[in-house]
């Protein structure tokens, strides 16, 4: 079995108890922001969901990610629900006739979805707008410009 390193963002929003980041910090090398709520990690296990368990029993997390996608391509997000929410998504996915991670992994991939379509349409619109006072030549050619990384200077 094969371990491998995978890293992993910690949103805390409960406080940690005082020296509870130097004592997490001691079984994990952990990198934190200034106000100590978002922490970065890399850990080694076989798989992210492990990493984020052997992180977990030494900090409050609340909502864990990584970074890089696993040989799936998936990332993974673990969130932290509070009772009453975790009490509606399994109302719902009973109702949907679902387990209530498919059910909640199901309403993120729309959420995500309606979120792409809708940034395309403002794109679209943008374009347009931008093409009432020019030429499609001009609007490429500017965009291609915009797009090009700068160039040092030539001799």
């Amino acid at each position: 079995m094969t371990s491998h390193h995978h890293a992993l963002e910690i949103t805390l929003i409960r406080p940690l108890p005082p020296g509870g980041l130097q004592q997490a910090a001691r079984a994990w090398p952990l990198a934190a922001d200034h106000q100590r709520r978002r922490l970065m990690a890399v850990c080694r296990a076989h798989d992210p969901g492990r990493a984020a368990r052997r992180l977990d029993a030494h900090l409050p997390i609340d909502v864990i990610t990584t970074h890089y996608p696993d040989t799936h391509g998936r990332l993974l997000l673990d969130v932290r629900l509070p009772p009453a929410a975790h009490a509606t998504l399994g109302a719902a996915a009973r109702r949907a006739g679902h387990p209530p991670g498919h059910h909640l992994e199901l309403a993120l991939h729309r959420a995500l979805a309606a979120h792409a379509r809708r940034e395309d349409h403002r794109v679209e619109a943008a374009v347009r707008h931008l093409l009432d006072g020019t030429t499609p030549a001009r609007l490429l050619a500017a965009v291609a410009h915009a797009l090009t990384p700068p160039q040092g200077p030539t001799e």
